[in-house]
């Protein structure tokens, strides 16, 4: 799909299905077997959903130091994926900048962590 088409619409039910959790980040490490530069970033998501790993592309915008304890958006209901020796339990979210480099999706208020987005 490019980058500025929309995609096929869907259901209110096929977005539920997608379960977007709040989380933050308590431990953030280069990454540097990852084929494209990345970090591994520990992230936890409270009591209910725990602590998941996860492997970001998001070197070209931010700092090791910059990443902890900030407040994140991810999908906890995807199946783990190997990226290269890690098992990411979750997805990362962000948007592309102008270059084309990831920006995190991050909240602007101190939620509960594992809130689920709606």
């Amino acid at each position: 799909m490019a980058a500025g088409e929309i995609a096929p619409q869907i259901g209110f039910e096929d977005f539920l299905k997608v379960d977007i959790r709040v989380g933050q980040i308590i431990q953030a490490e280069p990454f540097p077997e990852a084929r494209k530069p990345a970090y591994r970033l520990t992230i936890d998501f409270g009591p209910d959903i725990g602590v998941k790993r996860s492997s970001a592309q998001i070197t070209e915008n931010y700092s090791l130091e910059q990443l902890q304890g900030r407040k994140v958006a991810a999908v906890v209901n995807f199946p783990p994926r190997q990226i290269g020796p890690m098992m990411s339990e979750v997805l990362t979210l962000g948007f592309p900048d102008a270059n084309g480099h990831v920006v995190l999706l991050g909240v602007d208020r101190d939620l509960p962590l594992g809130g689920r987005l709606y």
